[in-house]
């Protein structure tokens, strides 16, 4: 029996303190849209195919259930480098804070945006929930770290309280590219530690979904941005000299792990402890993963917004390193298709 040729996928892969990122630049299907946020509603549609396309890099045997990546396509206009689509293992995210360190670090490491090799170059990207930055910094060409400037970000609403089934906990909102909300591990019987991670994930996922539809997570300026994309589950590990340490998980979609300190969650951090002064603005936020991996934040105030809600702008720093360069491809012949995931 014959086959169709097989069509080769070609991807570059990073991560970003430990989370993984598959960068998806060449060899795409065109999208309708000319923003990314209207590429993104048809991607979802699986335009051209490209939902399967995700299926198939992010499912197993090629991907597993916390796998990450994101569709190069064209900006918005030429203020930016390029666009992305940001994906994962059901679906297409708005935000991505540790995508985009990895994407600021690609660019620089392949010339597709001009690097100093003693400075920082900063590398404007188009992504659905607006225009952000990477600025990366190298010394004699060598990587020293890269820094997320995301949007403007707010407090959506403070000390919501939920029953669950660890008991009742009150939960805060904040927006930061997407609407994640956060809950003090502790008011759960919890730490963010791996020999509780199954718990951790259990417990991040039904808070998300109790709050999911709620009016609270309806956002007004973009109904496609609404939803609670994730639950951050921190622990309080004190002070430094520089300003605050909290440890979290991030639990987003449905059941997914970020393995870095999450980079758009770290903004949605940093709103509440700016609003809370908890984070001054002359400090930096030492936020560790569940693996212990680390990002640092700071923050500069932007203009409020119309209902008077301050907001900010998070600037989060880490580093990314390319994990090598892959040939995907999927035999017609091969039954399991795009592939599965298994938790």
């Amino acid at each position: 029996m014959t086959h169709a040729p097989q069509t080769w996928i070609h991807t570059t892969d990073y991560h970003t303190a430990g989370e993984p990122f598959r960068i998806v630049h060449a060899g795409l299907p065109e999208l309708p849209g000319s923003t990314v946020g209207e590429r993104r509603v048809a991607a979802i549609a699986n335009a051209g195919g490209i939902d399967e396309l995700r299926q198939l890099l992010c499912n197993e045997p090629r991907g597993h259930a916390d796998m990450y990546g994101g569709f190069i396509t064209p900006p918005d206009d030429a203020g930016a480098a390029f666009g992305v689509l940001f994906w994962h293992k059901d679906g297409f995210s708005t935000a991505c804070g540790h995508g985009t360190i990895a994407l600021g670090v690609w660019a620089t490491d392949t010339g597709l945006v001009e690097s100093d090799p003693d400075g920082v170059t900063e590398v404007v990207i188009d992504v659905p929930s607006g225009r952000v930055a990477a600025l990366v910094e190298r010394s004699g060409g060598e990587l020293v770290g890269a820094t997320f400037r995301n949007v403007d970000s707010h407090v959506i609403a403070r000390d919501i309280p939920l029953a669950t089934s660890r008991g009742d906990v009150v939960v805060d909102l904040s927006y930061s590219g997407a609407i994640y909300a956060s809950v003090r591990a502790a008011d759960l019987g919890l730490t963010v530690e791996p020999a509780q991670y199954t718990d951790l994930i259990a417990l991040g996922r039904e808070i998300k979904w109790a709050l999911n539809d709620s009016a609270e997570a309806q956002f007004a300026d973009d109904p496609r941005l609404s939803g609670v994309y994730g639950t951050i589950l921190w622990d309080d590990l004190g002070r430094h000299e520089h300003g605050p340490i909290q440890r979290n998980i991030t639990v987003f979609a449905d059941g997914e792990v970020d393995r870095s300190p999450c980079g758009s969650g770290t903004g949605a951090r940093v709103a509440l402890l700016a609003d809370s002064g908890v984070l001054g603005a002359n400090e930096t936020l030492e936020h560790r993963s569940i693996v212990d991996t680390v990002f640092s934040a700071i923050w500069e105030a932007s203009t409020a917004r119309a209902d008077g809600t301050a907001t900010v702008i998070p600037f989060v720093t880490g580093t990314a390193y390319q994990t090598g360069e892959h040939r995907f491809m999927l035999n017609p012949a091969d039954t399991l298709g795009t592939g599965f995931t298994l938790r």
